[in-house]
């Protein structure tokens, strides 16, 4: 694209279970229908030229569904990062990862840790998986990593302000999200990246995750485009 470009993108990646139910197959299917998605969108992310991508892999209100469906989301990141790791090596892609993986099942952190260590010095684009993530939990676990500093005297009250409270984040590094899209229907943001949405374009897609492809991420940039143009023309009078 010629235009000014996102450099934060994220996507909460809804309708996958939807998405096989309405085409006669399981919710699993739809789940591993998604990760293909996953491709779709990291190769739409490079052609446009953002820095970052974050995507909302698994909630910590997720652990509320079935076994077995738990059992298989656990799954995919095993078989998605063994098949796709040499590829990210090839294309300079950084994987990151937010979330809390203390209870993840050990063979997914596995996976998932290997693939982060592996890419780390890569300089390409960083798609940060959100794991285990909620939005809460993101906060709380920054206020006590702040507080322990705090009462050990490494930091002072009066010095917590908005940049601490960052880089205390899961998202610590990276850019500061510009776009949050949402796909499968539903407009809420369900504790997803509730302190660095503050100032981000949403973007609600009708499309389920597995039909979400390049040309509806670019529509979703160019929809960006066009509110940050207006804002800047505002701003300007």
């Amino acid at each position: 694209m010629n235009y000014h470009v996102p450099k934060h993108v994220a996507i909460i990646m809804d309708g996958n279970g939807r998405w096989g139910q309405a085409r006669g197959l399981s919710r699993s299917e739809g789940h591993y229908a998604g990760v293909q998605a996953i491709e779709k969108v990291i190769d739409a992310g490079i052609v446009v030229g953002i820095e970052a991508l974050t995507l909302y892999a698994f909630s910590t209100e997720n652990w509320a569904r079935s076994k077995d469906e738990v059992n298989y989301l656990m799954y995919l990141p095993i078989k998605f990062f063994n098949q796709k790791l040499p590829e990210f090596m090839r294309r300079n892609i950084k994987i990151n990862v937010s979330g809390n993986l203390e209870h993840v099942p050990r063979m997914t952190q596995r996976a998932i840790v290997k693939a982060v260590e592996k890419t780390k010095r890569n300089t390409g684009l960083i798609v940060n998986f959100a794991f285990n993530y909620g939005g809460r939990d993101d906060m709380i676990q920054a206020i006590r990593k702040i507080a322990q500093e705090v009462k050990q005297g490494d930091c002072q009250l009066q010095q917590v302000d908005e940049r601490k409270i960052d880089h205390a984040l899961y998202t610590n590094g990276l850019p500061e999200l510009d776009l949050l899209i949402r796909t499968g229907g539903e407009k809420r943001i369900s504790n997803f990246l509730l302190w660095q949405a503050a100032y981000a374009e949403l973007y609600f897609s009708d499309l389920y995750f597995p039909d979400f492809d390049e040309g509806a991420f670019r529509e979703a940039v160019l929809e960006w485009q066009r509110r940050t143009e207006i804002m800047d023309i505002v701003e300007s009078i």
